[in-house]
C-alpha cells in the first residue's frame, strides 16, 4: 500500500510543573492512498519529527474506506465535531477540489478529484478534520442499498 501523509497542524503545548514549564509538540497528520482509503492521527512528543512519526502510526491504524463514484462522493453530507461543521457536496467531473486547508488535505489524501466543501463554525483545524472524517464515514454506497432492496442501478440510470 502506497500511503501519502500530510501534516495538518503542529502546535507547541506547555505543561506547567513545579520547576517551571515543560514544552512539547503535538501534531495532526492525515494519511491516504489516493484510492478511497484515508486516516488521521494525533501524536505528541518533545520534538516535532517524533510527534509526526507517532501521528502517522496512529493514522495508519485508523484508516477508513470511503465509497467513490467517478472521482467524487455519492451524495451530500453535513457533519460536525465540537464547534467545527463541514458540508461536503459531490461535484461534476472537471470541477476539482474546492476546499479549505484542513478539509483539502483530507479530501486529497482520500483521492477525491471533484468535490465542493464548506467549513462552517469554528476554524479549529483539528475539529474540522474530525468533522470531515465523520462526514466521510456517513457516506453510503448506493449500490449496496440498491442490492439490499433488490434493485439494479445500472438499469434505472439508463
Amino acid at each position: 500500500m502506497n500511503l501519502k501523509d500530510s501534516v495538518v497542524v503542529i502546535r507547541r503545548v506547555t505543561k506547567v510543573v513545579k520547576g517551571g514549564k515543560n514544552f512539547a509538540f503535538s501534531a495532526m497528520v492525515v494519511v491516504g492512498d489516493g484510492e478511497g482509503q484515508v486516516g488521521f492521527g494525533q501524536g505528541k512528543a518533545l520534538e516535532v519529527p517524533s510527534a509526526i512519526k507517532k501521528a502517522v502510526a496512529v493514522a495508519k491504524k485508523n484508516m477508513i474506506k470511503i465509497p467513490l463514484i467517478d472521482g467524487t462522493i455519492p451524495h451530500e453530507v453535513n457533519e460536525r465535531s465540537g464547534a467545527g461543521q463541514v458540508l461536503l457536496k459531490p461535484a461534476p467531473e472537471g470541477t476539482g477540489v474546492i476546499a479549505g486547508g484542513a478539509v483539502r488535505s483530507v479530501v486529497e489524501a482520500a483521492g477525491i478529484r471533484d468535490i465542493v466543501t464548506k467549513s462552517l463554525g469554528s476554524d479549529n483545524k483539528i475539529n474540522i478534520v474530525k468533522a470531515t472524517f465523520k462526514a466521510l464515514e456517513a457516506l453510503h454506497d448506493p449500490t449496496e442499498y440498491a442490492r439490499a432492496r433488490g434493485r439494479d442501478l445500472t438499469k434505472e440510470r439508463a
